[in-house]
């Protein structure tokens, strides 16, 4: 999680992570005498990404945060991918039919395809990793849209056919580049212990060059990927965990790519040197950042408590403090754009009043005249996790912490290293409470952050968030395919989501992403701006490495 990914193929889980490390050094700088007035795509030159978070694990299904995918989503492919305006298209697969009311989908695969070891890519590779998703020993968090498959078979080479239990609305859009592995060299092995989790081999635009673990991830570009050789010849992935000097190597030279704080956005990249030598982009991203409680705490079981956490925060005062306006308040799990976000649900303004009147119904008073409220022997006093280098969540938690003091509430602040976040903390359980983000896809399915099946350990409901009625509804969401009746469902989820305050829904931010001006092909669109990366390119008297 460093921006946590929640993906069942088409959806990220994120903690939010910023961006990139060290000295390239394996580039050197081309020197001058370019022709000029290149106005047609050139090959060649790289680009230099910064992420304040490194990977953990390049094998899709394995991995949990956003580096991981963004890494692995250029080297894996799956049968389908959305395109600039959001609709699913054919990726590995050329054409699809779909049967039996929606339980049966054939794909047909486009052939000529080969993994970049030069072994061919076939239907054995898809069914081979759907094998291995729902294998009880696979440590994976998106098995469950490949459990709801009743068989699946790979009758020739080229056609892949899944059978499911009972219609499933997300089917399609679930076959992305989570499931789709190399048999030939995993076959019989142990997918944990795989070497492919630091040198992967796939059939995407890019292979895999080296990774050296906190300072950058490279990339080249794949000479025979099927739909076109990328036009940068390698993509460069820096660790740089602390923004400030993110941004000072965006100034130097030394990134090409990152995303920006808002400070940023509005004031330190408003120069002449940024305007001439920069584009910047915005964005409301695919995204929601969140106060989540660990709901096995004794203080956080009674939803009275979470409502009142919830009247005590100002999240317009976070918006305007923290994002200088460039976001918007979250309700709930999706962000208010999307055709599948209900406007109506219950809000929560700021009431600290209203706040103290709910914890003093469930008997939370200040008994010693320290100013922190009492139970049972017990200060109102908790812990929230987030991560190092996240100056938003950062100053998030410092005005959450000033505003519930205000009610009675101690709130302590802890900023742990990403990794050690995830796995110590997080998936150990070992927290009162967070502060993180998920980014979200398409598809307004979300069983596996939201379903009482999904608590244990390495699954995305980490909080332990158990409600019958959502269950469901979740359920029901997952097998109905009219529209109408889908939104009519999640409006419904989302209102009880309101009432329960499992998380409080804190804001969706922009997206602030800025390139350097050398970069053509960009073309911001609904999928924002990255969803034709391997068609971004440099003109010839512009570029700016060679590579060895």
């Amino acid at each position: 999680m460093s921006e946590r990914v929640f993906r069942s193929g088409r959806r990220f889980l994120q903690l939010f992570i910023l961006l990139s490390g060290l000295v390239v050094w394996s580039l050197c700088q081309c020197p001058n005498g370019w022709a000029a007035g290149q106005e047609k795509p050139a090959y060649g030159d790289a680009i230099v990404v910064g992420s304040i978070g490194d990977a953990s694990n390049l094998i899709p299904m394995l991995a949990t945060d956003a580096t991981s995918h963004e890494i692995a989503g250029l080297i894996y492919n799956g049968l389908v991918k959305y395109d600039k305006d959001l609709n699913l298209v054919g990726d590995l697969a050329e054409s699809w039919e779909i049967k039996q009311g929606g339980k049966e989908i054939i794909f047909h695969l486009k052939r000529g395809v080969k993994w970049q070891d030069g072994v061919p890519f076939t239907s054995k590779d898809v069914l081979f990793g759907f094998k291995t998703i729902i294998d009880p020993k696979t440590p994976t968090a998106y098995a469950g849209d490949f459990l709801e498959v009743e068989r699946a078979d790979a009758p020739d080479p080229y056609t892949f056919r899944v059978v499911y239990k009972e219609p499933f609305a997300p089917a399609l859009s679930s076959w992305g580049d989570i499931v789709v592995l190399p048999e030939h060299l995993l076959k019989g092995k142990d997918i944990t212990k795989s070497p492919l989790a630091r040198h992967p081999v796939g059939l995407g635009p890019y292979k895999f060059r080296l990774w050296k673990t906190q300072e950058r991830i490279e990339l080249d570009a794949n000479p025979d990927y099927f739909d076109g050789r990328p036009y940068l010849d390698r993509y460069i992935m820096r660790i740089i965990p602390d923004p400030a000097t993110m941004f000072m190597e965006l100034k130097a030279g030394g990134l090409d790519w990152m995303g920006l704080s808002p400070i940023q956005y509005k004031r330190q990249t408003d120069t002449p040197f940024f305007k001439k030598n920069f584009k910047k982009y915005k964005y409301l991203s695919f995204s929601y950042t969140y106060l989540g409680y660990n709901l096995r705490h004794p203080f956080f079981k009674d939803k009275r408590v979470r409502q009142a956490i919830s009247y005590a925060i100002d999240k317009k005062e976070i918006i305007r403090g923290v994002l200088l306006g460039l976001g918007v308040v979250a309700t709930g799990p999706y962000k208010p754009d999307a055709w599948f976000y209900n406007p109506n649900v219950k809000r929560y303004p700021y009431d600290p009043e209203k706040a103290k009147s709910l914890l003093a119904s469930c008997g939370w008073k200040d008994t010693d005249g320290d100013g922190i409220l009492d139970k049972d022997g017990r200060r109102f006093s908790f812990t929230v996790l987030t991560n190092q280098g996240n100056s938003l969540r950062d100053k998030t938690a410092q005005i959450i912490q000033y505003r519930l003091k205000q009610i009675g509430i101690e709130m302590k602040i802890r900023q742990l290293e990403w990794t050690a976040f995830i796995n110590d903390f997080i998936d150990k359980r070992r927290f009162e409470a967070v502060i993180l983000g998920w980014t979200l896809g398409q598809d307004p399915d979300i069983y596996d952050i939201w379903h009482s099946s999904k608590t244990g350990p390495k699954q995305l409901n980490f909080i332990g968030y158990k409600n019958k009625e959502v269950d469901r509804l979740l359920v029901l969401g997952r097998r109905t395919f009219d529209k109408e009746k889908r939104k009519e469902i999640y409006f419904k989820i989302q209102e009880i989501l309101a009432e329960d305050q499992p998380y409080t829904f804190l804001y969706v931010p922009m997206a602030l992403p800025i390139i350097h001006a050398r970069f053509h092909g960009i073309h911001p669109a609904p999928a924002g701006i990255s969803y034709n990366f391997i068609r971004w390119w440099v003109p010839k008297n512009e570029q700016k490495y060679i590579l060895p």
